[in-house]
């Protein structure tokens, strides 16, 4: 599976439910081939701001360019993106193939085609042998594989993952980092030229799925990158410790304030 490299730049974008103003003057860079995480508590405009890359939800002020293109203004089926929401939205009537299959169909390929990439997917995400399962003959991570070989096989620009781990056991999210988790993380890193995103809530997560990390605390505005050279995973957790730290104690008198 390959994809075209690209990159993602972000320009004042600004986003307004009614009076709530969640997304606030943005501005970001993310290079090719890059592995960018969003870090920042519940509320914060994460998820947000992934799905107005993603053209979901109302279109917000600014540009949002992919590979040098506006895609603002263009419906999410145009923007040749992938994305693997936090529920994993799999078709509980289809079959694991088909399921994968289903963005391919919508896109007509030639059926021989479309066996060819299937075959391709579930090889690269370890589910041959479950091909004729449906969801709920599935485990929690068969069926997170599911959702990114359904992602991934439609070859999309940038690759966005909505904390793609939050459905899963705390022993299940510790096996992404041991054999188990190799599926996964072989199907991520085998289409690291298209960008890709992850939305994160927690510090450990962040770095769950790799070093090469580009991670910063978002609250609606405010962007701060912390990590992007390679580096282990011990010093990217004390790092990142470190400024979640920082970042409460910034923010602790501003909430303080809004709740007298």
């Amino acid at each position: 599976m390959s994809s075209e490299s690209v990159g993602i730049s972000i320009r004042n974008l600004g986003l307004a439910f009614g009076d709530n103003q969640v997304l606030k003057d943005i501005s970001l860079d993310i290079a090719p081939g890059e592995f960018f995480a969003f870090l920042g508590p519940s509320g914060s405009g994460k998820s947000t701001l992934l799905r107005a890359v993603a053209g979901f939800g109302p279109r917000p002020s600014g540009q949002i360019l992919i590979g040098g293109e506006d895609v603002v203004d263009l419906p999410p089926w145009k923007r040749n993106l992938g994305m693997v929401f936090q529920s994993y939205a799999l078709w509980p009537h289809m079959t694991v193939r088909k399921n994968i299959a289903f963005g391919l169909e919508e896109r007509h390929l030639p059926a021989a085609e479309i066996r060819k990439r299937v075959d391709e997917a579930l090889e690269l995400v370890d589910l041959v042998e479950l091909a004729d399962r449906r969801p709920s003959q599935l485990s929690g991570g068969q069926q997170q594989r599911v959702a990114i070989a359904r992602t991934i096989v439609i070859e999309p620009k940038v690759l966005l993952l909505d904390e793609p781990l939050s459905n899963l056991d705390a022993n299940l999210r510790r096996q992404i980092e041991g054999k188990q988790g190799a599926p996964i993380r072989a199907a991520i890193e085998r289409i690291s030229a298209p960008r890709i995103i992850f939305t994160r809530c927690e510090s450990d997560d962040a770095i769950e799925l790799g070093h090469d990390l580009g991670i910063c605390l978002f609250q609606g505005f405010f962007l701060d990158h912390l990590l992007r050279e390679k580096i282990t995973r011990e010093e990217a957790a004390e790092r990142l410790g470190a400024a979640l730290s920082r970042h409460r104690q910034m923010t602790a008198p501003t909430a303080a304030a809004a709740s007298t």
